[in-house]
């Protein structure tokens, strides 16, 4: 439902292993290699990676990078769908994926990681809108970029992101994923 390349979250993932942490990354699909010393858990839906996540609990931090689609279809066809001139196109039902960012930091206080991260991707009002997330999922601190097309942000290399806590924003200069 998105362009993301997974980039943000696997140097994440890499960065943390490399300081010495025993690192979990749920990943969708990607055509990224798995990042040495990382534990990675492969899954393809929403409702997977929130159940994923679960079992790797309780962990001393969460970072939540993913950009899960917001809404999945509900009866996916078992076979293609033809193509049939004498019939309108087939009618999605689409229901509402987990929030997983929001899911973990509401767990009870044993499971729940004492730091959780989100992400923030975002087209207008970028620092704004990242604020009110951050408070509406509950968690810690809020990652928030311009994602817009003409910033070449998604599937790029490089990124400048705002660092929101509830301290207030730390804007960091543009530098390598």
């Amino acid at each position: 439902a998105n362009r993301s390349s997974g980039k943000q979250g696997y140097a994440i993932a890499r960065a943390a292993a490399d300081l010495g942490a025993r690192v979990t990354l749920v990943s969708g699909p990607v055509g990224l290699p798995d990042p040495a010393g990382v534990t990675v858990i492969r899954i393809e839906t929403a409702e997977q990676m929130l159940a994923a996540v679960k079992k790797a609990l309780p962990a001393d931090a969460g970072v939540f990078a993913a950009a899960v689609a917001d809404w999945r279809v509900i009866n996916a066809a078992d076979e293609k769908i033809k193509k049939d001139p004498k019939s309108k196109s087939p009618k999605l039902d689409l229901g509402e994926n987990p929030d997983i960012l929001k899911s973990i930091a509401h767990e009870a206080p044993s499971k729940r990681p004492p730091l959780v991260v989100g992400f923030a991707a975002e087209t207008e009002n970028v620092i704004e809108h990242a604020k009110k997330k951050r408070k509406a999922k509950g968690c810690n601190w809020i990652v928030a970029n311009d994602v817009s097309p003409e910033t070449g942000i998604m599937g790029g290399d490089r990124n400048t992101v705002h660092l929101i806590t509830s301290d207030g924003v730390d804007s960091w200069p543009e530098m390598d994923k």
